[in-house]
Order: structure tokens, then C-alpha cells, then sequence
């Protein structure tokens, strides 16, 4: 069962392959394509392809992402299978993952990270805000591959009501293991958002992408 296969991918910037780099943009629980394509306009480059999946029912599994595996099926695999379609699709249009970079937000961000976790390689970068990796607590992550150097962000609240820090700092931690070149800054009584310091980072990013 496939719950996100048919969704819409919506898209802005440079159509896709006529630009330098692509940024693949998850959005979180509740929300859609339209509300983490927002942040194009202060992640705009000229040479981007920005790319948003839709998740079916605006959410890509139903329970906390530290839920047992099993009860985020079907929603988590096809979640992660629509973006291993998408990075293919971008691949094939002649942009390499190297020039691609996976930013999502809240449950998005997760999706985003787990996916990269997966599927180890040297992307453009990974921008995981409030978000970690997915599993119960005790999960440990013992996939292959390495990320070369990819440059990896964490940016996440103390205070954060979906997202403790100790699943942050272990998500930081796999990725350095797998050779990613990880920032991580957790933020004083930040809540639940995207903050100007996170995007700043995040639009340095994308400048040294698009080379």
C-alpha cells in the first residue's frame, strides 16, 4: 500500500534540471507542500529547483516518530520510497545528489533525515529542523555507507514538546559516525519553529552548493 504515492510534488525556482542544484523540502504534520515552500523566498538561489512531496492527509505517518516502527506503517515506507522516487527524479534530470540538498521540518524533518540515514551518500547537505531520526527510544542505527563530508544541520529547541533533545543529539551522533559533517545548536525556550539563525545557516548552504 502506497498512501503517498499519488500526492502532487509541488515545485518552484529554476525548472527542474535547467538549474545548478535542487532542494528537496518535507513538510511537517498538518501542514503541505504550500506552507514548507515558504521558505524559498530566504533560501532563494537563482540556480535552485525547490521541490515540496505532498504527504496524503497532510501527514506522512500517523503516530510521534519515537512510536514503535510498526504502527507508522503503511504512512513511513511510502513516505520514504516518495523520496527515493524524487532524488531518482532529480538525478535523472542531471542534477547529482551532490548538488541536491533534503530539508524538512518537524515530522518532515525526520522523514528527510531517516531517508538519508538509508540511503548513505554525499549529498548536497541535510537540514533536519526540529526533527531527528525515527524509532522508539533504544533504537540504534547501524546502517552502511558513508556520507563524505556532507554537511548536516540540527537545529532544535530545549523545550521542544515533540522532539527531546536526547533523540537529537543521538541523530547528530550517527551521522558523524557515518562520516557527515555535522552542526548541531539546540535553542534556549525556542518552541516549536524555524528561526532567522537556522535559515541563515541553511541559505549559506545553498550558496555553496550552487557554487
Amino acid at each position: 500500500m502506497e498512501p503517498h504515492a499519488a500526492q502532487e510534488v509541488r515545485t518552484a525556482g529554476r525548472p527542474l534540471g535547467e538549474g545548478s542544484g535542487a532542494m528537496i523540502m518535507v513538510h511537517g504534520r498538518g501542514a503541505g507542500p504550500d506552507d514548507i515552500l515558504e521558505l524559498v523566498e530566504p533560501l532563494f538561489h537563482a540556480e535552485f529547483t525547490y521541490l515540496a512531496p505532498a504527504a496524503a492527509g497532510n501527514a506522512w505517518y500517523p503516530y510521534s516518530f519515537m512510536a514503535p516502527i510498526e504502527t507508522n506503517e503503511p504512512g513511513l515506507s511510502s513516505g520514504l520510497y516518495v523520496l527515493e522516487r524524487l532524488v531518482r527524479q532529480v538525478e535523472e534530470a542531471g542534477v547529482p545528489r551532490e548538488r541536491t540538498i533534503l530539508l524538512g521540518f518537524s515530522q518532515g524533518a525526520c522523514l528527510a533525515s531517516e531517508f538519508a540515514v538509508r540511503h548513505a551518500g554525499r549529498y548536497g547537505g541535510v537540514v533536519a529542523l526540529s526533527g531527528g531520526l525515527i524509532g522508539p527510544s533504544g533504537t540504534t542505527w547501524n546502517q552502511e555507507g558513508s556520507f563524505d563530508g556532507t554537511p548536516v544541520f540540527f537545529g532544535c529547541s530545549d523545550v521542544d514538546a515533540h522532539v527531546p533533545r536526547a533523540r537529537v543529539d543521538e541523530s547528530a551522533e550517527v551521522f558523524s559516525r557515518m562520516g557527515a559533517e555535522v552542526t548541531r545548536r539546540i535553542y534556549s525556550n525556542m518552541g516549536h519553529l524555524v528561526n532567522e539563525d537556522e535559515l541563515v545557516w541553511a541559505r549559506e548552504l545553498v550558496e555553496r552548493v550552487a557554487g
